[in-house]
């Protein structure tokens, strides 16, 4: 494996990646722990941090920002939708806007995003 290679893994990986840590995350912070709890947390941040590396990686070409309209939720999130499927998954989970605007420049959430909602 080369230092490209690590640095920019493949899209299906890095899609199948944030899958598991967000079902990872989910176990921890509603049925082993709380959203509280430092494994919680460390889970919700590295998936955070796969999104962003798949966006600034991947997008506008394979993945896209979009505001999912659909979901009920306490917060607005943005669905990270893929242009074609990944085994079965039509996106890399969902991110909370308030945190994307926190961890992306608003050029960036531009570029990334599409402009029709869900």
């Amino acid at each position: 494996m080369n230092l490209q290679t690590l640095l920019t893994p493949p899209f299906e990986s890095l899609v199948k990646e944030i899958h598991a840590v967000n079902h990872s995350w989910k176990l921890a912070a509603d049925e082993i722990f709380n959203n509280e709890h430092f494994l919680a947390k460390s889970l919700r941040d590295l998936k955070v941090r796969l999104q962003v590396k798949l966006l600034r990686n991947y997008a506008p070409n394979f993945v896209y920002l979009i505001e999912d309209k659909e979901i009920v939720s306490e917060e607005v999130l943005y669905s990270l939708q893929l242009i074609s499927n990944v085994d079965n998954y039509q996106d890399a989970a969902h991110l909370p806007i308030r945190v994307a605007k926190e961890v992306l420049s608003l050029e960036e959430i531009n570029k990334f995003s599409k402009k029709y909602q869900l």
